[in-house]
């Protein structure tokens, strides 16, 4: 029985070494893109026939046969032969079983080198709008909650020490904030990834004359890259996803550790449901926010893929080189990892319970400390000024063991003679918090403010 041939075949009459021909295959990954390979030749079909290259009849059969590939992939009932060892040379093998020798004239004029990058083009332009519907989701949710626990308040942290009192809803709208600067990077990225490679041949171009500014509509590319060895060797798309999947997780993990901490015993903040939580095989007590800890975890491995992939883009020379075979793993693996963490994290939000008393117990008259500096400023005392004064404060009230809001106006006139009976307005909350009203503070207003912008953001793609 014969061999398959390879389609790069013709000049080799020696073995291939097993071990390089496994080495060599990337069907057991790029097979993923099945459906973008087929797409893609369709086209290309068309388009061979569009200059008379092939006859309609054949494009016909070649689109018809590319078809039945495609439906056997989705339906898993293609069969994976030796000598398969990519999704193009598969697709291709298995297309010539089903119409003949006229499988052989697909590939006039194309080199898998502007095969498979139209393929990857095509594969991320999908996966992209996937995530970013999974990322305006995420968005909703969190909106939807700060808007319905406006009323509860925390203590804001720098340094992981309390600073001053936020609203609940300011921190999740933080975050949205993050995650709608997400969304737009991700839509500038699809929109740049966006165009064609396919009519560049293996480097220099295409003999063929064709068309294409009529692959690029067919495909839904915006246009075409205008230089054949850019086209085929450009994997920036690549990396600026990986980049924007890593920095992606970055905010996810960031918020995993907010919540991780402030699920912690020490603080009792928030509850997770069950769902997203487990046990202890040996302490029966514990729940474990297992959810929060993988979520953080997989922002290294989505860096790392990120990482490698740079190491080896950056030696490559000009044009193609099979080097680039490692850039689908990553890609593939970034894509998989943030459509679960982006779902993940949107059903933690959306599950989790909250305890705003213990929330505002955890508010401390010592972090009005900045209010009680701005209440001189309301005098007409410099800030510079009034902060050393506050500071002076917080030290007397230290030295004596009571709290800040303790010190009698007495105490206070020691430091300095603008202080009055309406010092007491100071030792509010609410109060402190409703001062921070400029746009984006977490003020009630501001905080609303800030929803309506992200909800005009989702509704409209853009915020006023």
């Amino acid at each position: 029985m014969s061999q398959p041939k390879k389609l790069w075949g013709g000049r080799f009459t020696g073995a291939v070494d097993p071990l390089m021909d496994a080495f060599n295959a990337s069907i057991h990954f790029d097979r993923r893109m099945y459906a973008a390979d087929c797409i893609g030749s369709m086209a290309y079909a068309k388009a061979l026939a569009k200059n008379g290259i092939i006859s309609d009849e054949e494009r016909d059969q070649l689109v018809d046969g590319l078809e039945k590939v495609m439906e056997e992939w989705s339906k898993n009932t293609f069969e994976i032969k030796a000598g398969d060892e990519d999704i193009h040379t598969a697709n291709e093998r298995r297309l010539g079983e089903l119409v003949g020798s006229v499988a052989g004239k697909l590939h006039t004029g194309r080199s898998r080198n502007d095969q498979v990058a139209t393929d990857m083009r095509l594969w991320l332009r999908e996966e992209a709008s996937k995530l970013l519907g999974h990322l305006k989701e995420l968005i909703a949710i969190t909106v939807n909650r700060a808007e319905k626990e406006l009323d509860v308040l925390m203590p804001g942290y720098t340094h992981l020490q309390r600073a001053q009192p936020i609203r609940w809803s300011h921190f999740l709208l933080s975050y949205a904030w993050l995650w709608q600067a997400d969304a737009e990077r991700l839509e500038q990225l699809i929109e740049r990834l966006n165009v064609l490679p396919l009519g560049s041949g293996a480097l220099a171009g295409h003999a063929f004359n064709i068309d294409r500014e009529f692959l690029a509509k067919e495909l839904g590319f915006r246009g075409i890259i205008n230089n054949s060895l850019y086209a085929v060797s450009d994997r920036d798309f690549v990396a600026e996803f990986l980049f924007w999947a890593s920095l992606t997780m970055t905010h996810i993990s960031r918020i995993a550790e907010d919540l991780i901490i402030y699920s912690s015993g020490e603080f009792g903040f928030v509850k997770l449901a069950d769902a997203y939580s487990t046990g202890s095989s040996l302490m029966p007590q514990k729940k474990n926010p297992d959810s929060l800890e993988l979520l953080r975890g997989k922002c290294g491995r989505v860096f790392g893929g990120m990482s490698g992939f740079m190491m080896s883009y950056k030696g490559i020379p000009s044009t193609y080189n099979k080097d680039l075979q490692e850039d689908k793993e990553p890609m593939f693996d970034a894509a998989d990892t943030l459509s679960g963490s982006l779902q993940i994290t949107a059903g933690v939000l959306s599950t989790m319970n909250i305890f705003p008393d213990k929330m505002r117990a955890s508010l401390s008259a010592d972090m009005l400390a900045t209010d009680l500096a701005e209440y001189l400023v309301r005098k007409g005392v410099p800030f510079r000024e009034t902060h050393h004064i506050s500071g002076a404060a917080v030290k007397m009230a230290e030295d004596r063991a009571v709290s800040l809001h303790e010190l009698s106006v007495e105490d206070l006139k020691t430091l300095h003679a603008s202080f009055g009976d309406d010092v007491a307005s100071v030792w509010s909350f609410e109060t402190s918090i409703e001062n921070r009203n400029t746009p984006g503070g977490t003020s009630m207003s501001s905080v609303l403010a800030q929803i309506n912008q992200l909800k005009s953001y989702l509704s409209a793609g853009k915020v006023l």
